[in-house]
């Protein structure tokens, strides 16, 4: 395991007792739409015999469900540490702990430990890093194959939400803090990198925009 120090107030918003009810959700209904329309890409493309790098993974619910779907080997990177003991219970809980790893990086500022693999997942997870083309960068060039990602639409009452929820980490002096990129630069961050759109959908809140490598 990579340690590193969380921003301070992830504990409040990304703690254990997060995990935990992340964990039941999960348990309860499955992936979410988002995560199930990210995971059913991957699976229209093949996943036997794949390994898949998600970053930002939390419980590790998609790893759960590409492993089961064929993959041969799944990493979660997390910035959060708070996430470790209930993704290893539900990865074990699922049958697919011997082929499961977690680390605790921040890929996009030094992930020199985070190895490539064939496909590349973030889930909601560029919304809450403030530099996207250094996060999409990073995942971009750990992509072998695919890179499949969700953020938030560009719509006014989104922008509402999140920027009150900063509001609220600013008073509490949480170190948090959540964004509303532009997609098309999220989208080009990741073409620069030799990848091209190959699939995208929109519900309210949620993009998924999934790019696969260019042929050489």
């Amino acid at each position: 395991m990579t340690c590193c120090t969380p921003p301070r107030g992830y504990e409040k918003l990304f703690g254990q007792r997060t995990a935990r009810k992340d964990a039941r959700r999960y348990r309860r209904k499955g992936l979410d739409d988002t995560a199930t329309t990210m995971v059913e890409f991957l699976r229209a493309r093949g996943l036997e015999g794949a390994t898949v790098l998600e970053i930002g993974g939390g419980v590790g619910a998609i790893e759960a469900e590409v492993l089961r779907a064929g993959a041969q080997r799944a990493v979660n990177v997390e910035l959060s540490p708070y996430y470790e003991e209930t993704a290893r219970e539900l990865w074990r809980e699922t049958g697919v702990g011997d082929r499961a790893e977690y680390l605790v990086a921040n890929v996009a500022a030094d992930g020199r430990e985070v190895d490539p693999a064939d496909a590349v997942v973030m889930h909601r997870v560029v919304c809450c890093y403030p530099d996207y083309d250094a996060l999409v960068g990073a995942a971009s060039e750990r992509a072998g194959r695919y890179l499949v990602m969700s953020f938030p639409r560009e719509r006014f009452v989104i922008r509402v939400g999140l920027g009150a929820l900063n509001v609220v980490a600013r008073l509490l002096r949480w170190e948090y803090r959540s964004f509303v990129h532009p997609p098309r630069a999220i989208v080009a961050a990741a073409e620069h990198r030799g990848l091209r759109l190959a699939a995208e959908s929109r519900g309210f809140v949620w993009q998924v925009a999934a790019l696969e490598r260019r042929a050489a």
